[in-house]
């Protein structure tokens, strides 16, 4: 489990056969969970300022950490540890698909989502972008936009996106257990 607050900005060293290496300063022991880019990844190898994760065929098909080159910029955070601060939201780490930066609009930026995220995303609501919790600010058929201080913009990748990036989206797990007790069956 997460909160979606990011600690650090990584950067990948590589991404062969799944293997994914990133330089990081995050101290994480073999086993631990670090968030990727809002994927929950276990570490399978540290050395020398590095982490290393294995992505499965079907973590690379249904994030966009597949599209990772070396030098991509990366968010990470550690899983959430007992007695840690819960500042963001409850962020599992399960990617629920992948959507597409719309760009910056009044102040807002705008991303779209697959109908079957944003079917879950409502104005004042949370949901995670690239690991980051984020509040919903508004929303419309296509997607929802988010309102970005100048410290998130810095200390996340968000503030380097360019419109048409595409990015990994969690919709809030509390609307998706809501959603599927209401539903008749």
């Amino acid at each position: 489990m997460f909160t979606g607050l990011v600690r650090e900005i990584g950067a990948v060293r590589s991404l062969d056969d799944g293997r994914l290496v990133i330089a990081t300063s995050i101290a994480a022991e073999l086993g631990d969970s670090v968030a990727v880019d809002g994927v929950c990844l276990t570490v399978v190898a540290n050395d020398a300022g590095t982490l290393a994760f294995d992505a499965v065929p079907e973590t690379l098909s249904r994030t966009s950490l597949g599209e990772l080159a070396p030098g991509s910029a990366v968010n990470l955070e550690p899983a959430l540890r007992v007695g840690d601060a819960l500042g963001g939201h409850y962020v599992q780490g399960h990617v629920d698909g992948v959507g597409t930066f719309r760009g910056v609009a009044d102040g807002l930026h705008w991303f779209d989502a697959p109908p079957e995220i944003n079917r879950y995303v409502v104005e004042k609501g949370s949901i995670a972008v690239q690991g980051t919790s984020l509040t919903v600010a508004a929303n419309d058929d296509a997607g929802f936009a988010v309102a970005l201080i100048p410290h998130t913009l810095e200390v996340t990748t968000l503030g380097r996106l360019e419109p048409g990036a595409r990015v990994n989206l969690e919709a809030d797990v509390l609307a998706k257990y809501v959603d599927k007790l209401t539903r008749r069956v």
